[in-house]
């Protein structure tokens, strides 16, 4: 299979030349990049560090003239050069470096053309161009990992880890429900296309695998070459916990919102989702020894299943 072919299209009014190497490094894991330009007005003392840069890696500059304040012919000349570029058919991809929102647009024209499209900018960049593109990356993240800095700061704009664990959680349930595994590149593939600027090392870590063995709530098991993941299911405890609960109550039963009370102050971090149910009541349904019914004032009760009674011989 070969290469996809990429348009390298850099705005360098909002991107530090001391990017260069890390933003070229990063591409070659997508492809080969066939286009390679840079827009911005050279003339001014600004880009003196990006002109010395330019020749060196065969990046041709696209010279844009601040002829009136508060214009930025740059972007223009950035979006049309790209329009001219998609419509030449030479490229399967774009990667635009901005940390600017002006080109979120340009970056959703380009997907509804079929292209794959890699946003790369600062951390400040706006959401919606992260999200207009087909995959983001934090080039400041790119910068830290070549250097070694890989602490856990948090970063703003990234997607928390809560959302991130949800998402994974309904990937697994609905492979489950389809009697399917769930793989860890699968994941990997659904999270970039869920959150565009899903990236592990705006976490602190170098892999998938190691950022999902430290979530709480998931399993790695590994065969030969191949990950899957799968949820803990270690819940004996909390279902012997119910069951007793239930049991003290008698054959009156207990209110299931008196019975999650219970459950949650004994087990503070146990949570119905990270096991594989959508509420509480659900993971309730899925202990055989107890059933739930629905009284005539919509309150529902837990009782232990009637065959699990003592009944005295007649």
């Amino acid at each position: 299979m070969e290469d996809k072919r990429f348009a390298l299209l850099i705005d360098s009014d909002n991107i530090s030349a001391k990017y260069i190497d890390v933003i070229l490094d990063e591409m070659t894991r997508h492809g080969i990049v066939t286009y390679r330009r840079i827009y911005g007005d050279f003339t001014t003392n600004q880009m003196h560090r990006w002109k010395d840069e330019l020749a060196e890696r065969s990046i041709t500059p696209i010279q844009q003239f601040q002829n009136t304040t508060g214009k930025n012919s740059t972007d223009s000349a950035l979006i049309i050069d790209a329009m001219d570029i998609l419509y030449e058919g030479n490229v399967e991809g774009f990667c635009l470096v901005s940390s600017d929102s002006d080109f979120t647009r340009l970056a959703s024209r380009l997907r509804e053309s079929g292209m794959e499209v890699i946003g790369m900018g600062e951390s400040k960049t706006p959401k919606s161009f992260r999200g207009a593109c087909s995959v983001f990356t934090d080039i400041e993240l790119l910068i830290d990992s070549e250097s070694g800095k890989t602490g856990k700061k948090k970063k703003p704009n990234i997607v928390s880890q809560k959302k991130i664990s949800d998402a994974i959680i309904e990937i697994i349930t609905s492979n489950e429900n389809d009697g399917r595994e769930t793989g860890l590149g699968e994941i990997g593939s659904a999270l970039v296309k869920k959150y565009s600027d899903f990236d592990v090392r705006n976490y602190g870590y170098s892999s998938l695998s190691r950022f999902i063995e430290e979530m709480d709530g998931f399993e790695l098991r590994r065969n030969k070459s191949t990950v899957t993941v799968t949820l803990k299911n270690d819940t004996s405890e909390i279902v012997d916990f119910a069951i007793k609960c239930v049991d003290k109550a008698g054959i009156e039963g207990i209110d299931i919102s008196q019975l999650a009370n219970k459950v949650y102050e004994r087990f503070p971090n146990f949570k119905a989702s990270k096991v594989g149910y959508a509420t509480f009541q659900k993971f309730i349904h899925s202990i055989k020894d107890l059933q739930v019914e629905k009284l005539e004032n919509n309150q529902k009760n837990v009782y232990i299943r009637r065959e699990f009674f003592d009944y005295d011989d007649e």
